[in-house]
């Protein structure tokens, strides 16, 4: 397995090879993000803007304004709560061309603990206008996303991560912004989950099928633009809903889903994330295991449900 932080990395370097039309903004963490392999690769592209997160958004609005694009890295935390009146008003609002790649997302930051654990980024950047957000589900995804999300105009929020996550999809898959897909097809429920919850969600699926419960799971990467097309098809597919997601569940990928269906096509949801609360310092899995995120959990969800579904 390898880190979604060391994906993001490799990507860069990647890219850098076959163009020319980006630097990569630092506060001081280029270790923590993965941005320091490209940093050593490429200095002259690198800018060190120091543990000053605040300014950072801002020098990256300005430099999008020179034609090239600025994508600025820091924790998820900082991006999202330390310098999110700069990522409104000085990029947001005159919608410039920023990408914004933040790494340390919910509980799967582990040990670093609840200062470092950003379980509120997701509803904080869906709520901004003119904002993209992206989580993608493994590292190979993360490698096909990312030019997808330079060659966008306008400024994207894109989540990244630290600890090593499984690969789900192989090197052919295509990424295309606003969508999701379907990556284990079913016919009793659907299971919409995004980043680290989507390996979790397949696991929960498969172990259903013992059970005779066949679960589909769509890896919504796009947060926002929601798929809506694809989440009513799954609606009258399926009847009823989970989302997974680490993060609160209040604002995130869960509220999204509901807000789609509420106008559209009303029926059951379970929510899998962080019950609103802060957590604590720990490995990752044991985490998942305690605040219920882990594919038991999922399972858990699924069958309740189910069980709401029989009554409507």
């Amino acid at each position: 397995m390898m880190t979604m932080r060391e994906a993001f990395g490799h990507a860069l370097i990647d890219l850098a090879k076959v163009r020319d039309d980006f630097v990569v903004l630092d506060a001081d963490v280029a270790g923590g993000t993965g941005t320091s392999i490209f940093r050593d690769a490429y200095p002259d592209r690198f800018i060190q803007c120091g543990i000053a997160e605040q300014n950072m958004m801002s020098v990256a609005a300005g430099l999008s304004t020179t034609g090239v694009i600025p994508i600025v890295t820091c924790y998820a935390v900082f991006a999202s709560m330390r310098a999110i009146e700069q990522a409104r008003n000085s990029i947001a609002y005159p919608n410039f061309n920023v990408k914004i790649a933040a790494s340390h997302l919910g509980l799967d930051v582990g040990p670093d603990g609840p200062t470092h654990q950003a379980i509120e980024d997701i509803s904080i950047y869906r709520a901004i206008p003119n904002f993209t957000v992206v989580a993608p589900a493994d590292p190979i995804e993360l490698k096909k996303a990312l030019p997808v999300i330079l060659d966008h105009e306008g400024p994207v929020y894109f989540r990244t991560g630290r600890s090593p996550i499984p690969t789900i999809f192989n090197e052919d898959i295509s990424f295309h912004l606003g969508k999701g897909c379907i990556v284990r097809d079913g016919k009793d429920v659907t299971i919409v989950a995004v980043g680290v919850m989507v390996h979790r969600a397949l696991r929960a699926a498969i172990k259903l099928k013992e059970e005779k419960i066949y679960c589909r799971v769509v890896n919504m990467s796009t947060i926002k633009p929601l798929d809506q097309e694809l989440i009513i098809r799954c609606a009258i597919d399926t009847g009823c809903f989970v989302t997974a997601e680490d993060h609160n569940i209040k604002g995130g990928l869960g509220g999204a889903v509901a807000e789609i269906l509420a106008q559209q096509l009303p029926c059951p949801i379970e929510f899998v994330g962080i019950k609103d609360t802060f957590a604590e310092s720990g490995d990752p899995e044991e985490l998942a295991e305690k605040y219920q995120l882990s594919w038991s959990a999922i399972a858990d969800a699924v069958r309740l449900v189910l069980k709401r579904k029989k009554h409507v």
